[in-house]
């Protein structure tokens, strides 16, 4: 069993491999149905290219929480800490910049 530590969206995520949930792409090829079957009851199941990790086969619920914001954008903008603040505290200057000679 390895630790496997991968980056997604910002988010690191990290899933154990065990050898129950590892196979080989022949062997993915012939048998998806049944590797379908067990990411949906125990979760992500690698398969891997010439001994090398190559590709991941998930729920769609896991997929969905992987990819589902955790807050709307209205939610992260009433907890900024300018929610409560003055408008007019963010308004633009109305002077010119200065010249510059280029």
């Amino acid at each position: 069993m390895t630790s496997q530590t991968s980056f997604y969206r910002g988010f690191v995520m990290i899933q154990e491999v065990k050898v129950e949930n590892q196979w080989q792409l022949q062997e993915a090829k012939s048998k998806f149905s049944h590797i379908v079957d067990r990411a949906r009851q125990y979760g992500p199941q690698f398969v891997t290219r010439h001994g090398h990790k190559a590709a991941v086969v998930l729920s769609f619920e896991d997929y969905q929480k992987m990819c589902a914001p955790e807050n709307s954008l209205s939610d992260f903008l009433k907890a900024s800490p300018f929610s409560d603040s003055d408008v007019e505290a963010f308004d633009r200057s109305k002077e010119t910049p200065r010249d510059i000679d280029l």
